[in-house]
């Protein structure tokens, strides 16, 4: 249980979730000026292509200068097309800013990258010997979506449904809808290849990975809001 202790500092704007959301709109920006060749060798130059990633022959010399690790970051902020984006940053921005608050900014930004980077690792391995690349931040976004499970277990989300010719707004018990898009990501998992090539195990990882680093942050958090 996530105890709410009284604080007296004032809340100020989610910055952290702000510059994701402007370092990802801003690399899309830039990777669709590109011709589509270009655009291509780009994905694959700093996506996670897991192949590469996993070549157990390369040199570890060769493996620093081509900066391959760092491609699980770098990926995170590589979209494939504006749903792609869109999705991924509607996401963040519901779940974000609330963990954003409790976990404070530069604690949620370690996060985020520390979560998606080791979601893409876990994809990678899932994927081993793939040359497409895995790009996008499906898995950061899922470990936001997991952390904030972690930090507000009895919080209700709002929901619009269709009944008949009306729209009605419900709220429902956050674990229930989080739990319901958890299921589908391991049903996915299964199924996933019918509904095109989503690294679906990056979504499970992000998100048991989210909610791991929001239980170790839950002193750190205590100790910030007592402030």
């Amino acid at each position: 249980m996530f105890v709410h202790l009284p604080s007296s500092r004032r809340a100020g704007p989610p910055w952290a979730t702000l510059l994701i959301v402007a370092a990802c709109v801003a690399t899309f920006l830039w990777l669709v000026t590109l011709p589509p060749a270009e655009r291509l060798a780009t994905l694959s130059r700093w996506g996670t292509v897991p192949s590469t990633l996993l070549d157990p022959h390369a040199p570890w010399l060769q493996q620093l200068l081509e900066l391959r690790a760092a491609r699980l970051v770098t990926a995170i902020f590589i979209h494939a097309d504006w749903l792609h984006l869109t999705g991924n940053l509607l996401f963040l921005v519901v779940f974000g800013v609330s963990a954003e608050r409790a976990l404070g900014s530069p604690r949620f930004l370690a996060m985020f990258v520390t979560g998606g980077a080791l979601a893409n690792l876990v994809g990678a391995f899932t994927l081993a010997g793939t040359s497409a690349p895995i790009i996008g931040s499906s898995g950061a976004v899922s470990a936001v979506v997991g952390a904030y499970l972690a930090l507000f277990p009895r919080a209700r989300l709002g929901l619009v449904l269709p009944l008949g010719v009306f729209l009605e707004f419900v709220r429902i018990p956050a674990p229930l809808l989080i739990g319901f898009w958890a299921a589908l990501q391991l049903l996915f998992t299964y199924v996933g290849p019918a509904f095109g090539a989503v690294a679906w195990w990056t979504h499970i990882a992000g998100f048991v990975i989210g909610i791991l680093l929001a239980l170790m942050s839950r002193p750190a958090i205590a100790r910030r809001l007592r402030r």
